[in-house]
C-alpha cells in the first residue's frame, strides 16, 4: 500500500487557511465581520462532495468533521460551496444510492461516501460510472481503480482513552455506548476495554449499543441506566445517538453540580458539547475525546487527486504514528497533567510497535488473558 506521511502539513495548512486564501476581516456598522475572498479558485482544483450517513452533516461528530474536511479544503483553494464542494444528506439508507447518482451526475470529479453503511452503493455507483473517483470512509470496499478506501486505527485512540478513563474512574465503573453493533464500532469497544483493563482488570465495563446512530433518545436512556448504575464515565461511539449521552451527563450535572459525571467524546474534540452553566457557574462534563481526523483525511485524498496521485484501489490506514487519531486535552482540569503523561507513555509504546491493541473480541479475550 503506497502511503505518504503528510498529515502534519495538512493539519497546519488547515490551521492557517487563511495563508493561501486571503480575506478581509474589516467589521462594518452592522456588525458583520465584512469577510471576503480576494482570491481565485487555484486551476489545479478538482470540484468535490459528499454524501453523509444517517447521522446528518451536523451530528457534531463524524460525518461533521468530515465536512469540515472539505470546508477547509474548498477555503484552502478559494472554492465556492455548492459550486466547487457539496453535501448531500441522508435520512435514511435508501437516500445513499440516490444521493451518490445526484451528486455524480452534478459532474462532481471525486465524491465520498460518509460511513461504512455506505459500502454497498458507493461500489455500485462506482462501477457504474468509472469516469468518476469515489472514496469510502470506514470501511475496506472492492479493489476498483476509481474507488479508495480510508479507515482509522480506532482501537489504538480508543485504548488511550480506556486508560485515562481507568486513571480518572471514582467509582470503577465506566460504560461504553456503541451505535450499531459492528465490526467498526467493536474497534472502539474492544480498544476502550483493553485501555481500561491494562490500568486495573478490576475496572467493571459496562457495554450496550443503541443500535442507531441518529437515536439521541435511546442514547440518553442507556447514559441514564448507567449513571445510575453507578458508572460515572461513559465514552461514546454512536454519532447522533451519542449526544444523548451528553444530555443525560449535562441534565445530571444540572441538578446537582458536584456529581461526577464524565463522557468522552469521539471523533472530533466534543469538548463544546459538554458545557453546561448551574447558577452562573461554568462546568463541562466532557473529559475527553477520541479524536479522528477525518477532516484531514478527506482533504488528504483530494489533494492526492489533485498533484495526480489518487489512490484508486487501496486502502490507506490513519493511526497514531501519523496523526490520524488522538486524544483531546482541552478540559485541563479534568484532564489532569498526570493522566496526561500516562497516556503518553502507553501511546509510544504502540507507536513503538511494543504494544498490540486488540480490534477485535477475539483479540480482546487474548489480550486480557495475557495480562
Amino acid at each position: 500500500m503506497k502511503k505518504r506521511n503528510f498529515l502534519v502539513t495538512l493539519f497546519l495548512s488547515f490551521t492557517l487557511i487563511l495563508a493561501a486564501c486571503g480575506t478581509s476581516d474589516e467589521g462594518n456598522a452592522d456588525g458583520d465581520s465584512g469577510e471576503e475572498k480576494n482570491c481565485e479558485p487555484s486551476d489545479d482544483a478538482i470540484n468535490v462532495a459528499m454524501v453523509t450517513d444517517v447521522g446528518g452533516v451536523d451530528d457534531k461528530s463524524f460525518n461533521q468533521s468530515a465536512w469540515e474536511g472539505l470546508q477547509a479544503y474548498g477555503e484552502e483553494y478559494c472554492l465556492e460551496e455548492d459550486e466547487h464542494y457539496d453535501y448531500a444528506q441522508s435520512t435514511q439508507d435508501a437516500d445513499y444510492e440516490p444521493n451518490l447518482n445526484r451528486l455524480t451526475g452534478q459532474d462532481y470529479e471525486l465524491v465520498y461516501g460518509i460511513g461504512y453503511k455506505l459500502t454497498e452503493a458507493i461500489e455500485k455507483v462506482a462501477g457504474q460510472n468509472p469516469d468518476t473517483n469515489y472514496a469510502l470512509v470506514d470501511e475496506v470496499a472492492s479493489e476498483m481503480d476509481n474507488l479508495t478506501s480510508i479507515t482509522f486505527k480506532e482501537h489504538q485512540g480508543s485504548f488511550l482513552v480506556g486508560v485515562a478513563a481507568a486513571l480518572k474512574t471514582e467509582s470503577n465503573q465506566v460504560g461504553f455506548v456503541g451505535g450499531v453493533d459492528s465490526p467498526l464500532i467493536n474497534k472502539f469497544e474492544v480498544g476502550f476495554e483493553a485501555g481500561v483493563k491494562s490500568i486495573d482488570p478490576s475496572i467493571e465495563v459496562d457495554v450496550r449499543y443503541a443500535e442507531s446512530f441518529d437515536d439521541a433518545g435511546k442514547g440518553r436512556q442507556i447514559a441514564n441506566s448507567m449513571y445510575n448504575s453507578g458508572v460515572d464515565i461513559i465514552y461514546h461511539a454512536a454519532g447522533g445517538a451519542g449526544n444523548g449521552v451528553f444530555s443525560e451527563a449535562k441534565d445530571i450535572k444540572t441538578n446537582d453540580p458536584e456529581s461526577y459525571v464524565w463522557v468522552i467524546g469521539v471523533d472530533r474534540d466534543q469538548y463544546d458539547e459538554g458545557t453546561v452553566t448551574v447558577d452562573g457557574t461554568d462546568y463541562n462534563v466532557t473529559f475527553t475525546s477520541m479524536v479522528k481526523r477525518v477532516d484531514i483525511a478527506v482533504q488528504d485524498v483530494a489533494e492526492r487527486m489533485m498533484e495526480g496521485d489518487f489512490p484508486g484501489g487501496e486502502n490507506i490506514e490513519y493511526g497514531l504514528s501519523d496523526e490520524g487519531v488522538s486524544v483531546a486535552d482541552t478540559n485541563e482540569e479534568a484532564y489532569t497533567e498526570e493522566i496526561a503523561t500516562a497516556v503518553s507513555e502507553w501511546e509510544q509504546k504502540i507507536i513503538d510497535g511494543e504494544l498490540d491493541i486488540p480490534s477485535t473480541h477475539d483479540e480482546l479475550e487474548e489480550f486480557l488473558n495475557n495480562l
